[in-house]
């Protein structure tokens, strides 16, 4: 079994949010902004939708075209994107690849996209 991915991990994400009312700096913004570019389309939105919520939280390509109703090559580069940005986790099973959500990422993003008062109060329960 080989696995792809995980750039998200393998990158420092910034450690301060930029919500936090401090000035987030450049390069942070840059790493953070390629994740939410990656996001940031309705196709992939629904990828990871439909990977979550897949039997064993994973999915093949070949399980993922006709619920987006798009071609192979199209679901496969989005899913590369996805998986260059560190949100999902490939791992190639003779011709087949599977993709999981990478469970970290997820949460680290929604971490620093929520303002620190909030973050504290929903830890705090």
């Amino acid at each position: 079994m080989e696995y792809v991915g995980t750039a998200l991990a393998e990158m420092t994400m910034p450690q301060i949010s930029p919500l936090a009312g401090e000035p987030i700096e450049r390069a942070d913004a840059e790493r953070l902004a390629g994740v939410l570019k990656a996001l940031a389309d309705p196709a992939r939105l629904r990828l990871l939708s439909l990977i979550q919520s897949a039997p064993e939280g994973e999915a093949c390509v070949c399980d993922l075209t006709a619920p987006l109703g798009l071609s192979q090559p199209t679901v496969s580069h989005h899913l590369r994107i996805l998986t260059e940005a560190g949100l999902l986790e490939r791992e190639k099973r003779g011709v087949w690849a599977y993709y999981r959500l990478v469970p970290s990422a997820i949460a680290t993003i929604a971490d620093l996209l929520t303002p620190p008062r909030k973050r504290a109060t929903k830890r705090a329960r």
